[in-house]
């Protein structure tokens, strides 16, 4: 191979929709890798036109082609490899009907048949010709003719009633060979379908080497294909994504000859008596561990093979006449100078006739191919396993297929639910709805946890693949940078009302009281005359205080107002914060004797840079929002809990907790939102304020609920500067 380190582009037909097969182009991939030297990237084209367009543009370096294909692009190649199957780089099609419904070329007529693909050459390019040189036209003949991807569909709607004819590829024109293709497809529904016509033959499908690839990388990639299945590799199940048996170069006048292959990779069968002479000894090449094998019967094993490579088979051999059963050994040796891995085994023969002791059957094979392809193999199967987010395979009805270990411990009770689970319903109803690209992922909210599926439909068998990632921390992120936008425009618009209402406010309270003393003078003035009127004006009085009182609760919110337009603090210095906490909690007394229990835990904490007052209001909305998310009367229950400590970077932290009845999470995504509440009674500025104030410090205010178990609000103040590294638990490690 050349020294180029670009990456060979290897694209297949979209025929392969078995999960298994998709995991043997990934090895195939690999082993072509390994033996080039340079990297093979495998693709699998969405539909046989999309693998012909990439082809007529010249953008792929090798293509696993239909029969048609191959012999189309032949002539622009460098090189064209016929599949093998059976012997064989020919192959036919095979007209297949329900065997409790028989069909034949006459009773066409009126029928439904299912086809692979447009430009399926065994599932409907050749059958179609067949039909048309017998003098029958689809066109005409058939009622209905759909397309449905995959050989396994199109048979499958045959034995579900939906058609009445498919076509599939055979190796041969016999129905014994179309047995075991039809059983590889849907098992023992085998017995259920019929052939009743075989076509003509055709050149075998195979891979086509473009002219993209150099003349050199084209004959590396000439000799490790044709090779791969005969050089002792022992890598005939990767043959399996295409059905084959190994490849040959063929081209020109080549192609119309019928041409027998036999591939096979090196191993050897032997039959030893009591004394492990060979009574009988058989490899194709003829050649076994580097040595000439072929004039070995008669002779002693280790005679044949030499020390060295009969040993482990030996001591295979005499375990397993010790133990009366069958066994299987693997070991490495060095043959003609490479490192080779060898797999013999070993089974008991009944003794011939007058002998007393049996024989033992022997088969060794070179498996070093198959020994390189462990690692990745095992890579490959440790993805689903190991990955740390959720992967689960489901069925289209909901059935559970497969999960990883990471679903179970994210969603326990999944394999209890079912069809039933929310994450079930979510990834089938996105099928079902068929979302487009640019919609947006469905997303699951379970125990306070978001989680963001991405769901993939499989297609042969039926099935829907999801991968669920907790992107909570990234929902809780996006709602503060829209929380921080609303606030934004909130605080501009608060600023503006709060300007326009504080001196409205003024005047009125200042006239309210005005209004008071004149009327409590007047009614003095009158009692004195002794004026019966002079009563009536109690309950003037007493309007006029519900209305001052009015008056002074929405001078408080104008304030919570001002507050939200963020405005800079005016008096801010260093604060001591143990006592104003100390001091909020007193001004709560009242409230709270009659709902909750205090329960506190206070350790040292920093000085912090701020406003006093404001600190106050901050902890004093804090505490009163806790004790009024609890209900009253329910003392011996309902708990408050105060926590202040230093965090680990020497900031402050403080905790309010209540033991109420929580919030859903549609209202915990909008506690921080003004004049959003879920008491009637309340403004709903409190929090707003309180998270205006926090941040305006430079500190967060976040907040935790679940329903039923009540509220955690958590405020993180950055240290006054100097105080964090004295106050940081990290550096008081440090000096002691």
């Amino acid at each position: 191979m050349t020294a180029s380190t670009t990456p060979i582009r290897f694209m297949l037909f979209p025929s392969l929709g078995e999960v298994r097969e998709h995991v043997r182009v990934e090895l195939f991939g690999r082993a072509l890798s390994e033996r080039l030297g340079r990297q093979v990237v495998v693709e699998l084209a969405p539909t046989y036109e999309a693998l012909e367009a990439e082809l007529a543009a010249g953008r792929v370096d090798m293509a696993w082609g239909t029969s048609e294909q191959c012999t189309a692009f032949e002539p622009q190649a460098r090189a064209v490899l016929r599949a093998v199957r059976s012997g064989s780089w020919h192959y036919h099609s095979a007209l297949v009907c329900r065997a409790d419904e028989p069909v034949s070329l006459e009773t066409l007529a009126g029928k439904r048949a299912a086809w692979v693909a447009p430009r399926s050459t065994g599932g409907h390019l050749l059958p179609v010709r067949h039909l048309e040189k017998q003098g029958v036209r689809p066109d005409e003949v058939f009622s209905e003719q759909r397309y449905l991807g995959t050989y396994r569909k199109a048979l499958c709607a045959v034995l579900d009633g939906e058609a009445d004819v498919a076509a599939v590829f055979s190796n041969h024109a016999d129905e014994h060979a179309i047995r075991a293709t039809l059983a590889s497809y849907v098992g023992t529904g085998e017995s259920q379908l019929l052939p009743f016509l075989f076509t003509e033959p055709t050149l075998a499908d195979g891979i086509l080497l473009t002219r993209r690839l150099s003349e050199e990388d084209a004959a590396s990639l000439v000799s490790v294909l044709t090779g791969m299945n005969t050089d002792g590799g022992g890598l005939e199940m990767l043959m399996g994504p295409f059905r084959v048996e190994g490849f040959v170069h063929v081209s020109g006048e080549q192609a119309r000859e019928s041409v027998r292959y036999v591939g096979s990779a090196e191993y050897l069968v032997a039959e030893l008596d009591e004394e492990a002479r060979c009574l009988r000894l058989w490899s194709p090449s003829g050649r076994a561990f580097g040595r000439d094998v072929s004039a070995g019967e008669g002779r002693a094993l280790v005679e044949v093979l030499g020390p060295e490579a009969s040993e482990p088979v030996l001591s295979l051999m005499r375990a397993v006449r010790h133990g009366g059963s069958g066994g299987r050994l693997e070991y490495r040796l060095e043959v003609e100078g490479r490192t080779r891995w060898y797999a013999a085994e070993v089974t008991p023969c009944a003794p011939a006739p007058g002998e007393a002791r049996p024989r033992a059957s022997v088969l060794v094979r070179d498996v070093s191919g198959l020994r390189s392809l462990e690692e990745p193999l095992y890579r490959l199967a440790s993805f689903p396993l190991l990955h740390p987010e959720p992967l689960l395979e489901l069925s289209m009805d909901g059935e559970l297929r497969y999960a990883n270990p990471a679903t179970h411990k994210a969603f326990p009770d999944l394999a209890g639910r079912g069809g039933q689970h929310p994450l079930v319903k979510a990834a089938l109803q996105s099928i079902w709805r068929g979302a487009s690209s640019g919609e947006p992922v469905p997303t699951v909210h379970l125990e306070g946890r978001a989680w963001e599926l991405t769901v993939a439909q499989l297609w042969d068998p039926a099935g829907v693949r999801v991968f669920a990632r907790d992107v909570t921390l990234r929902k809780q992120m996006e709602a503060r940078l829209i929380q921080a936008d609303r606030l934004s425009a909130l605080g501009s618009l608060a600023a503006a009302v709060g300007h326009e209402m504080n001196n409205p406010l003024a005047f009125m309270l200042a006239n309210l009281s005005f209004a008071r003393e004149e009327l409590e003078r007047l009614g003095d003035v009158l009692r004195e005359r002794g004026e019966d009127v002079a009563g009536e004006l109690g309950d003037v009085l007493e309007a006029l205080s519900e209305t001052a009182e009015g008056a002074s609760r929405l001078k408080h919110i104008v304030q919570d107002l001002r507050t939200l337009s963020r405005k800079p603090v005016e008096h801010s210095g260093r604060v001591q914060v143990l006592p104003v906490l100390e001091n909020a909690l007193k001004l709560i007394r009242g409230e709270l004797v009659q709902r909750a229990r205090l329960e506190k835990d206070i350790h040292e904490l920093p000085e912090v840079d701020a406003d006093e007052a404001r600190l106050s209001q901050l902890f004093l909305n804090l505490l009163l929002n806790a004790v009024h998310g609890m209900e009253p009367g329910q003392l011996s229950r309902n708990v408050l809990r105060v926590a202040a400590y230093t965090g680990e970077e020497g900031e402050l932290v403080v905790e309010v907790q209540d033991t109420g009845k929580g919030l859903a999470p549609e209202e915990l995504a909008r506690i921080f939102e003004p004049f959003v509440s879920t008491r009637p009674s309340s403004t709903g500025l409190g929090l707003s304020a309180s998270h205006a104030i926090v941040t305006s410090l430079g500190g967060t205010l976040r907040a935790e609920s679940r329903e039923g178990r009540g509220t955690l609000l958590t405020v993180t103040l950055p240290a006054a500067a100097g105080a964090a590294e004295a106050a940081s638990p990290k550096a008081a490690l440090l000096a002691g």
